[in-house]
């Protein structure tokens, strides 16, 4: 009987197992999905489903929230506290090590967060499949 491996082992491959890759080797969903959560820029958010969509490979928001799961041992480190749901919730909270150190390291970027959600999900949300803006800050309007 073929014997797969397990995908939640992939992160943790030998170094040799990880010096022994090719250039035209496919790169797993894992470090597609670490590649673009690496991007995301300090003080903005971003979905499962938006990496998904950028990844272009056939994942799921669902997948990248597995992936993010696994990102706390990733190296390079992966901001996955930037990483929420498409409504703005911070439903990955309880993967980390405190119930709140999510929401902790989202304010130490400015990001308000009242009662588990973005307060301004739209304004700080940033898509990872289009070129970056800048963010906008609140002040007065010019006349």
């Amino acid at each position: 009987m073929k014997k797969y491996p397990n995908p939640k082992d992939q992160h943790s491959l030998p170094v040799e197992a990880k010096k022994e890759k090719k250039a035209n080797e496919p790169v797993s969903f894992f470090e597609t999905v670490f590649k673009i959560a690496r991007t995301i820029p300090r003080g903005r958010v971003t979905s499962y489903g938006a990496i998904a969509d950028a990844s272009g490979l056939k994942l799921t928001g669902r997948m990248v929230g597995w992936a993010m799961n696994a990102a706390g041992s990733a190296k390079p480190a992966v901001p996955a506290h930037r990483v929420v749901n498409s409504k703005g919730e911070l439903s990955g909270r309880s993967h980390f090590a405190t119930p709140t150190l999510m929401q902790e390291l989202l304010e130490q970027e400015g990001i308000v967060v009242k009662e588990d959600k973005i307060e301004n999900f739209k304004a700080v949300f940033w898509d990872p499949g289009q070129p970056s803006k800048p963010l906008k800050k609140a002040g007065k309007k010019k006349a």
